[in-house]
Formats: structure tokens, sequence, C-alpha cells
């Protein structure tokens, strides 16, 4: 299983939509030509994605053709492409990947299609819940989940006897391995990028907390949240941590775990495959368990990745458009993706296909924290609200729970309002 090392998720906001017309004449010189019968498909570099464009090719039968266009590898890039042609109206992209947390943006943008009638009936039908709300925006969907994702914990089986259930148990084990001169750092990214946003997003979940209101107008920052920030805290001030933990993100952590001193790591699956062919010696002892938990009363809510395709406002060919997305995220599709290229499924019914289990040993519990994840904010301003978490949760050794929960609840407020500087 070759995985893309990617969760999900942007990191900052991009060129406003002064600048997105500006570049309007230079992109369109740049645009795909267009025929009557071509689906441009327009995602992120996925190392087997054009066998399904060739399969779904060979299934339309001359309906249409579908040809992909790789888009720039970092999330930053991808957004940035997107956005300036949309903006300018741009009818050379038809079929879109948009990242989890862009569904709100574009929707409310007028970017793309809403997926309505039997389109909508086939992206849903068999589709788990949690990707399903990250497509939707004010009650309509307007992607149909392509792949999805969830973080785990993983561990050395050799020093571990049984993996913690929650945050704190987690921090006790490491100090007692320490003690007793075994592997015992805990890794996790903490870096000031999206990353480290979604720890902190799942922390506030599995703690029943709160960021923004249900309609995505208010900044809201519950004790959930409190607490949150507590367990970072409590983890950077437990000198179980690696000392480059504020600089790194998931691939620094899936590296460092290889090296051999670390009990745990939080981590996407793709670190699984990279251990088996980087460093057997540890591969062969770790093993992974659901990620811990804030509330030891309660199991953890971990935060989806993953990608949704959707349908370009100004595709002049919508009709085959949906038709070649369905096929892009046919069970088929996806079964193929996932083992080929490391990308959970969103369609359930995937996991139990014979072949999953040699690729996705752990495919149970992921999809055990697929049935009830927690999603990041639905709102079109998120990239604002990301760059203002990321900011004021890096370095972790600086939060202060109570002050810091309070600069979160006004700095958010003021992205969702669109008022102030952003970093």
């Amino acid at each position: 299983m070759r995985v893309r090392r990617r969760g999900g998720g942007a990191v900052r906001s991009i060129a406003a939509w002064g600048a997105a017309v500006v570049a309007a004449s230079a992109l369109s010189a740049c645009a795909a030509p267009r025929h009557d019968d071509v689906v441009n498909l327009y995602y992120a570099p996925e190392e087997h994605l054009q066998t399904v464009v060739d399969r779904c090719n060979d299934q339309a039968d001359g309906r249409y053709r579908i040809v992909y266009h790789k888009l720039p590898r970092d999330a930053d890039g991808q957004r940035e492409q997107l956005v300036r042609r949309l903006a300018a109206q741009d009818d050379g992209m038809d079929v879109l990947g948009l990242d989890t947390t862009w569904t709100a943006e574009f929707a409310r943008a007028g970017w793309v299609r809403e997926w309505t009638g039997a389109e909508r009936r086939q992206a849903e039908a068999g589709t788990l819940a949690g990707p399903l709300a990250s497509a939707r925006y004010s009650g309509k969907l307007f992607g149909a989940p392509k792949n999805t994702n969830v973080q785990l914990l993983w561990y050395r089986s050799d020093v571990v006897d049984r993996p913690p259930r929650t945050w704190d148990e987690m921090i006790e084990q490491a100090r007692r391995f320490e003690t007793a001169g075994e592997p015992s750092t805990i890794l996790i990214p903490g870096a000031q990028f999206e990353g480290y946003v979604v720890q902190f997003n799942t922390l506030l979940a599995s703690a029943g907390g709160k960021l923004i209101s249900d309609d995505g107008t208010r900044a809201v920052v519950d004790e959930g949240a409190v607490r949150a920030l507590e367990q970072l805290k409590a983890l950077a001030d437990s000198g179980l941590t690696s000392p480059s933990m504020s600089n790194s993100q998931e691939d620094d952590v899936r590296l460092e775990f290889q090296q051999g001193d670390a009990a745990f790591q939080l981590n996407w699956p793709f670190a699984y495959p990279s251990m088996q062919e980087d460093a057997p010696d540890i591969a062969r002892n770790v093993r992974w368990a659901r990620y811990p938990s804030s509330d030891p009363a309660r199991p953890s809510k971990v935060t989806l990745g993953g990608f949704n395709l959707a349908v370009s406002a100004h595709s002049p060919n919508p009709q085959a458009s949906f038709a070649a997305a369905l096929c892009l995220r046919s069970p088929d599709s996806q079964r193929f993706s996932a083992i080929h290229d490391g990308v959970p499924p969103t369609i359930e019914s995937v996991y139990a296909a014979p072949e999953m289990a040699a690729e996705y040993p752990m495919r149970d519990t992921i999809l055990e924290e697929l049935r009830d994840p927690a999603i990041r904010p639905i709102t079109p301003a998120y990239q604002n609200v990301s760059t203002v978490l990321s900011k004021l949760l890096s370095p972790a050794s600086r939060i202060d729970p109570p002050r810091t929960a309070e600069r979160i609840r006004t700095e958010v407020q003021d992205a969702l309002d669109s008022r102030g500087v952003l970093p």
C-alpha cells in the first residue's frame, strides 16, 4: 500500500478575491481545452488515480472522457489554484477534489453545484455519516465523499502491555516507561499548521466540547475546549515529548518514531506501511488502537480528513461531470484506491472486501472511529479559523488554558466576522 502522506486539511488563507479576479486573464491562458465529451478532473496527486480514471472512461463507453489534471502537492497550492480559477468563472474545470474543510467555503461562494435527485441518492447510499457531514453545507450536499481518514494511536507492543484509553493514562504509562529506562517518548505533530489543529479538535470533541456554534456564526469555546488545552499543556510540560515537537509535522513524527525511542505516536494510517518498508525491526512490534480520549467516561471522537468530489458551478457539462464523479468514488474505485494508494474508503461496505484485510489490518479500528468521528467546524471562514488556532496553540508549552481559551474565543469570533489582520 503506497500512501499519500497527508491527512487532509489546508493550512492558511490565500489571495483575496481581488487578486483572484486580477489573475483571471493569466489563468485562462492555462485552462484546459474544451471538448464536448471531456470532463476535466482537478485533483491532488494520487499515484494510481489515473488507473481509476481509465477504468471510468472505459465504462462510460463514449458518454464522457475524464482528463486528470494534477493540482499542486500541498494543500495551500491546491486551494489557491481552485479559488483563483473559480473566482474568475473559468469553465475549464468540471470535477474538483476538495479537502473536507473547503466544502462550506466553496458552497457559500457559489463555486460548486448542489448534488440533488438521483445523483445525491447515489452519492449518499452506503456512505458513512461522518464523511457525508463534511460534504454538506446549510443542509445541502455539495460533494460526494471520495476518501476519508482518521488518526490512530500507534504503540510499541514490546513496551506497552495495554494501550491507554485516555490521554492522561498515556502520559502516566510513558512516565513509568521512562523510569524503567524503556522507550517512553510521546510523538504528536505540534508545528504551527493544520495537523496540530486536528489534534486539538480531536481532544476538544472527545471532551464533549464545542468551538463554534452549529450555525457557524459564533465562537463558543466552552469547558471542553479548556479541557483540551489543559491536556496539550500537560503533555508539553511532561518532559515526555520530542524536543522537536513544536516544529514537527506528520512525516517528521513518523520518522522519529522509527528511530526506536518513542512508545507512542498519534498519526494517520500512512505511518504503518511506511514503517514496514523503512524500519521493519521496529514495525514488527508496532500495534494500533483507538486515539486516546479526553474523558474516561466516553470513547474518543477522532477528526476526519479526506477529500470530496464537487462539480464546478461553471462547468458547461454538469450532467457528465456528476456521472464521472460517481464513477471515480464508486465502491470499486474506492476499493482500488484504498489498496493501491492507501486512502481509506467512505463507503462502509468496502471495508469488508477480502482484499482489504492484508492492506488494512487496522481497518476495524479505522471503521470504529469513522462511525462516530469529529468534524472540523463547518464554516466558510474555516481557513481563517485554522490560522488563528495554529498560532495560539503553538508552541504547546506556552498554553495557559483559561487565558488561551479566552484569546481563542475573541480571535475566532474576529475570524468568523472577517475582522482583524490574520497572520
